[in-house]
């Protein structure tokens, strides 16, 4: 029976959560199946941007015309998103900062999307399958050396907020200058808020990455267990139910739902990975010199985003 046989049978919460690979004496966690997964994102940002890079580089002048053509559809369609994020996404916001800020946006958004992309494929049960032959062990202490979502992770969405944090910050202060910075803490208001002003705003340099860390956190752990919620009742309750006369229907209609869902998720993995990007390009725009109407205008899509 499956329920035997993959992790999450009997909680679909194990389907998403992070799982220990090794763990030592005092039972830390050595490794676990979160690390090898951002490790795989890694690999495939590393790896296919350089095959990206290179088919969309400019060819040799001996080419003619053709060399400004890039070489293949999957990096032509990886052009066209990283065209849309610099010119319609990021520079109507930090303008002349755009270029020097994109490789550090550009990665971001693919290692979410990645790591998120990763949670869809069902590793952990793939391994669980195999484990449960070759080393049962694993799968009766819910160990795992791959699997799950990575971005499910609080850690691992926090220890991506606290870059983007030091982003933020780091290019405020090159922006405004350390004195600038400071007095941006003041909101410019008039000397007798700033015992109000100045407490709200240090607290909103920490809100905004909390606010980056849960919102991604939240919404990857939602939908992917709604996910294994419905594979769970196509599977144990639906094709492999003791009772086919109710069992089958409930696993065709699972199926379908599992279907949709997933597509549904395809979309979230791609607009919470725009999402975390757009906020934290939101947030190096507030700590610039802007008029009055810019910056209002940034505050109401910041505070848009917090909420």
């Amino acid at each position: 029976m499956m329920s035997t046989v993959t992790l999450a049978a009997g909680n679909p919460v194990q389907h998403v959560i992070n799982h220990a690979t090794v763990v030592n004496e005092d039972g830390w966690w050595i490794w676990s199946s979160a690390q090898t997964n951002m490790l795989i994102s890694a690999a495939i940002l590393l790896f296919g941007g350089l095959f990206v890079a290179k088919a969309v580089s400019t060819g040799q002048e001996s080419e003619g015309h053709a060399r400004w053509v890039t070489g293949n559809r999957f990096a032509h369609m990886i052009e066209v998103i990283c065209g849309y994020l610099r010119e319609n996404t990021v520079r109507p916001l930090i303008g002349k900062r755009t270029d020097a800020m994109m490789p550090f946006l550009w990665t971001l958004f693919f290692f979410i999307l990645i790591n998120n992309v990763l949670g869809l494929i069902p590793l952990l049960d793939l391994q669980n399958i195999i484990a449960g032959k070759m080393a049962p062990e694993m799968v009766a202490e819910h160990k795992a050396f791959i699997g799950g979502t990575a971005t499910q992770s609080l850690y691992v969405t926090a220890g991506l907020a606290i870059i983007s944090a030091v982003v933020i910050n780091g290019a405020g202060i090159k922006e405004l200058g350390l004195g600038g910075y400071i007095k941006h803490l003041t909101a410019e208001a008039p000397i007798f808020v700033w015992p109000i002003i100045i407490p709200i705003e240090i607290l909103g340099t920490f809100i905004k990455p909390i606010a980056l860390a849960i919102r991604l956190f939240a919404n990857m752990t939602a939908g992917h267990i709604l996910v294994a919620v419905l594979l769970g009742f196509a599977s144990t309750d639906g094709f492999f139910s003791d009772n086919a006369v109710v069992g089958i229907p409930v696993g065709i209609v699972s199926s379908l739902g599992v279907i949709a869902i997933y597509f549904l998720e395809l979309f979230v993995a791609f607009l919470q990975a725009f999402v975390f990007m757009f906020l934290t390009t939101v947030f190096i725009s507030l700590l610039e010199h802007h008029g009055d109407h810019d910056h209002e205008t940034a505050h109401e899509i910041a505070e848009a985003g917090l909420a």
